[in-house]
C-alpha cells in the first residue's frame, strides 16, 4: 500500500460505523448484539469505533443479526472487512513503536486535513532528519543505534504524504518555545529553522508562530492534533499524546472544543507571512 492511500484503520472506522447504523437502525442494543456474536458489550463498541479488527465470522453474524440479506451488500462489506485487517504500510515498524502509534500513523495517512498545536519540539511532519534523530535519541535513551535509526525512518516515511500530489492540508500552530528549545546542536537547530522557512512556502502547508510575546493563550493544555477525513462517515478525530498511552477523541462536543481553541491560537498567532518573518529573525540570532 502506497503512503498515500486511506489505510485499515481508516477501513475499520467505516465499517463500523456501517455496523452501528444498522444496529441502530433495528433498535438492537450492544449488549444484544454481543451476546450474538459470543462477545461483551464493550467488544461491540471498539468494533464500531474502528479500534479492533473484525473476524469474518463475526461481521456475517452481526449483518444476519441486523436483517442485512441483500448479498451485494453483503459481499461489500465483507469485503471492507478483509481489507480492514490488512497491515498498513506502517506495520514494519511496530517493534519500535508505543502500541498506541500505528493507529495515529493510520488516520494521519488518510486525513486530508491535518491541524494541530505543538508546544516541545517541532511537529514530526515538519522535522528534519537531523533534528528528528536528535529528538528521538532523547526519547528512547539507551535504545540501539538501530531502533533509533528504524524511527527515524518511519518519521521520514510520514513527510513523503505531506509533499506528495495529492497531500493533506496541514495547518499547525509553533509555540515559540519548540524553536528555542534545542535538539542536536547549533547546526542542527539552524537547519531545521531553514527548513520550516522552505516547507512553510508549499501551498497545502499554513505555519504559524505563538510568539512568547502574546503571554496566556488557548493552548495552555498541551499539544494536540485534529485529523479530518475527506469520508463523510468518518467524523474529526483529535489525538493527545501522554506518556504512556494516547487519547482519540471523536465526540462531537470534544471535537469542537479543540476546534475552537486552535481558532484562537491562530487568530491570535501572527500570520503564515509574518511567521516566516519570525522564523528568519530567530535564523539569524542562531
Amino acid at each position: 500500500m502506497s503512503v498515500g492511500e486511506p489505510g485499515s484503520v481508516v477501513r475499520r472506522m467505516l465499517l463500523g460505523s456501517q455496523l452501528r447504523r444498522l444496529r441502530e437502525a433495528r433498535g438492537i442494543t450492544r449488549e444484544a448484539a454481543g451476546y450474538s456474536i459470543r462477545a461483551s458489550e464493550s467488544k461491540i463498541s471498539r468494533m464500531e469505533l474502528g479500534r479492533v479488527s473484525f473476524k469474518t465470522r463475526d461481521v456475517e453474524d452481526l449483518l444476519t443479526l441486523y436483517g442485512i440479506t441483500d448479498e451485494q451488500e453483503r459481499t461489500s462489506l465483507l469485503s471492507l472487512a478483509r481489507e480492514a485487517n490488512v497491515a498498513g504500510w506502517w506495520h514494519s515498524y511496530s517493534d519500535v513503536l508505543p502500541t498506541w502509534f500505528p493507529t495515529y500513523v493510520g488516520l494521519e495517512g488518510a486525513a486530508h486535513l491535518i491541524r494541530a498545536y505543538e508546544v516541545q519540539f517541532v511537529h514530526g511532519l515538519l522535522q528534519t532528519e537531523a533534528y528528528a534523530r536528535a529528538v528521538v535519541r532523547r526519547g528512547m535513551k539507551g535504545a540501539s543505534k538501530a531502533d533509533i535509526d528504524k524511527r527515524v525512518e518511519l518519521r521520514l516515511e510520514r513527510q513523503k504524504h505531506l509533499v506528495s500530489a495529492g497531500g493533506p492540508d496541514f495547518h499547525i500552530v509553533l509555540d515559540e518555545a519548540a524553536l528555542r528549545r534545542p535538539y542536536g546542536d547549533r547546526e542542527v537547530m539552524r537547519g531545521q529553522l531553514q527548513h520550516l522557512i522552505a516547507v512553510s512556502e508549499r501551498p497545502n502547508v499554513r505555519l504559524q508562530i505563538m510568539p512568547f510575546s502574546f503571554g496566556g493563550h488557548s493552548g495552555e493544555s498541551g499539544a494536540f492534533t485534529i485529523l479530518s477525513f475527506s469520508e463523510s462517515d468518518l467524523s474529526d478525530v483529535v489525538y493527545l499524546e501522554q506518556l504512556t498511552s494516547a487519547l482519540y477523541l471523536d465526540k462531537h462536543e470534544d471535537v469542537i472544543q479543540y476546534e475552537r481553541a486552535l481558532k484562537e491560537l491562530q487568530q491570535d498567532s501572527p500570520g503564515p507571512d509574518e511567521s516566516r518573518d519570525l522564523l528568519r529573525g530567530l535564523l539569524q540570532l542562531s
